[in-house]
């Protein structure tokens, strides 16, 4: 099981791509094959962002955050 420290160093290299190495906007789809795309993001988040990410298109880093949460 991962410790808080990992977990949190993963939860905020994911953000980072979402922030920093993402073209908004972005589609779904364009999300998901940047994510795809990212060896240093584990597998097993990519399949839950890929289940999780509604349709649409994201101006933002905040809107793809906003609609994650709102699936939890």
């Amino acid at each position: 099981m991962p410790t808080q420290a990992q977990t949190t160093g993963t939860m905020r290299t994911n953000l980072d791509h979402l922030k920093n190495h993402i073209e908004y906007p972005a589609t779904r789809e364009a999300l998901i094959a940047a994510c795809n795309g990212m060896s240093d993001v584990p597998e097993a988040d990519k399949v839950w962002f890929e289940r999780t990410i509604p349709q649409g298109t994201y101006r933002t880093p905040e809107d793809v955050l906003k609609a994650l949460l709102a699936k939890i």
